[in-house]
């Protein structure tokens, strides 16, 4: 084989090394072979339900204003549920402090680091011990039925923590606005 064959060789295998995959990678896309049908949130998705300041409920607070919030319904005494979403919150290790819960319903005082509110009317897709997870904006994302595993709220919940990143001075420049009076620190 002379050079100039030698080069051409060289030529095509350059470009089957960077073409062949893209073709491969289209061929996936446009014939839908190899692509998993399945889903990976172990809860429901919950496009239909109304963001929560339009849920007839009594004053919501979260800790934080980016933080996504555990939602959960007490109908009346729940304090196993309570205790149950309170150790998820603790299992999130440093992503605990971007998530805040809210108890909705029941009687006494919400475990430590929860809020309480209370339903003023009713709502036809509210039921019983459900719980719901909200974004940041306070649009439900996914819901769960009473019986749901604690691991799979957890790694849904992990899951949206790690796509859904905080940006990095977000939590600073909360405390320096707080502590400093203002970002001029005055």
């Amino acid at each position: 084989m002379t050079h100039a064959g030698r080069q051409r060789l060289k030529l095509l295998a350059f470009f089957a090394i960077f073409g062949l995959p893209v073709a491969v990678a289209w061929g996936m896309v446009e014939w839908r072979i190899g692509i998993p049908e399945g889903r990976t949130a172990h809860g429901e998705l919950q496009p239909s339900l109304p963001v929560l300041s339009q849920w007839p409920l009594t004053d919501v607070a979260k800790q934080g204003e980016g933080d996504w919030l555990l939602a959960f319904d007490c109908p009346k005494a729940c304090d196993d549920n309570a205790d149950r979403w309170w150790r998820l919150h603790r299992a999130l290790g440093r992503e605990a402090d971007r998530v805040s819960r809210l108890r909705i319903g029941g009687g006494g005082e919400p475990l430590p680091g929860a809020a309480l509110a209370q339903w003023t009317g009713e709502a036809d897709w509210r039921s019983p011990h459900r719980l719901w997870i909200l974004d940041p904006e306070g649009r439900p994302v996914l819901g769960y039925a009473p019986e749901v595993a604690t691991a799979d709220v957890l790694d849904d919940l992990r899951r949206l923590l790690r796509m859904n990143p905080e940006p990095p001075m977000a939590r600073f420049d909360q405390a320096s606005t707080v502590v400093g009076g203002g970002a001029d620190g005055q």
